[in-house]
């Protein structure tokens, strides 16, 4: 269902760019042809990558994978303002503004205007992709943790290693990491794209380090883990020294306690079905501080309703281009930042990687440094 309402709006919105055009702009209906040939080759172009990369990747798959990507932003701009030109081509008409003689002209120079701000917001959210920042939270939890007064943590949620998100971008990510010196790393899944091909054929995740990080690299699964095969995919992560916790408690110098979770789509695409927040929790000791770990943000009360102290997740992306992220306010209680209720803080990142176009309009790729306080009296001393 999910896919099929996905493929409605892609070829709805790419049928009324594509008659936009041909309507608007006379060099198009002279070629009609090949307009309409290449139009449909743009716009099935990060379908075909995606078929392609599922049989053999290469970086000829890679190249439709980005060249897709940016289609699927034009697709959403090229609509919008479309859209917005219909509107104004409307009151217009209705205000004796345009009439039959002057129309033609408004469909060219609305086509052409349409061409040149998506291009130069595409280009603006490509830069924009490419500079990812330190996100800091400073955050006070009133429980003891031993010696251990302060800890700082490095998250990073929604890497997406493949076709686009590369070794360039793992050895900045890592270079981001050496930078803020973080006392425990945590990946809050997401961290390959999908298919395993553009992973291994580079082996990807070799160039992710984890420069002296003394509490350990720890990480869950998001939903992408799951599409291209969590048997292959976790395996991987695994070898590469990182600790995958899948519905499991570790406990940390101080009694800090990591509570990681499956993914919520892991039933959904594997079959594999996670714990109840619950029912993993009577392995914890809530009078000691508890970091859970969830891809998704959904059911936040779940969380403070479980002694939970800090929930970090991932998944949004923050919407990644403008207008989504209006979208993604809908749909999650937090989709991006910081919320406390109760005593239970929740942090959002909007991910260090992309999915589907490198572009971020209206939101940045981040890593988290979370600060955290514990400033609870000994009970042996209380």
């Amino acid at each position: 269902m999910f896919f099929a309402v996905v493929f409605i709006i892609y070829f709805t919105g790419n049928l009324y760019i594509c008659l936009k055009g041909y309507n608007s702009v006379g060099l198009f209906r002279s070629h009609g042809a090949v307009y309409f040939i290449s139009f449909t080759l743009l716009a099935f172009t990060f379908i075909a990558a995606k078929i392609i990369e599922s049989r053999h990747s290469s970086v000829f798959s890679d190249i439709l994978n980005i060249a897709g990507g940016f289609w699927m932003a034009f697709l959403l701009y090229g609509f919008i303002f479309l859209f917005l030109s219909d509107v104004i081509s409307l009151l217009l008409r209705l205000t004796g503004g345009l009439n039959d003689g002057n129309i033609q002209s408004f469909k060219k120079w609305s086509f052409l205007t349409t061409l040149a701000l998506s291009s130069v917001l595409i280009l603006g959210g490509f830069l924009n992709a490419l500079s990812p920042v330190v996100k800091t939270y400073q955050i006070d939890i009133n429980k003891f943790a031993g010696d251990i007064r302060e800890v700082r943590i490095a998250a990073i949620s929604d890497i997406h290693l493949g076709s686009i998100i590369r070794k360039r971008s793992t050895r900045k990510l890592s270079e981001m990491l050496e930078a803020v010196r973080p006392d425990l790393v945590l990946l809050l899944g997401d961290i390959v794209d999908g298919e395993m091909g553009p992973v291994l054929r580079d082996d990807l995740l070799g160039y992710f380090k984890c420069p002296d990080c003394r509490y350990g690299l720890y990480a869950i699964t998001g939903n992408h883990e799951y599409i291209g095969g969590a048997h292959r995919t976790i395996p991987y992560i695994e070898n590469k020294g990182i600790r995958i916790l899948k519905d499991e408690v570790v406990t940390l110098p101080g009694g800090i306690q990591l509570v990681g979770r499956l993914d919520r789509d892991s039933k959904r695409i594997s079959g594999v079905d996670r714990m109840a927040l619950k029912e993993l929790m009577n392995n914890v000791d809530t009078t000691k501080p508890v970091i859970l770990l969830d891809h998704q943000p959904f059911n936040l009360a779940e969380a403070a309703g479980n002694g939970v102290d800090l929930q970090l997740s991932g998944h949004t992306h923050n919407g990644q281009m403008w207008p989504l992220n209006l979208l993604t306010r809908r749909i999650y209680e937090l989709s991006y930042g910081y919320l406390k209720k109760n005593d239970t803080h929740y942090i959002v990142s909007s991910g260090f990687g992309i999915w589907g176009p490198r572009v971020r309009i209206g939101s940045r790729s981040e890593i988290l440094l979370v600060r955290i306080r514990f400033t609870g009296l000994d009970p042996a001393h209380s």
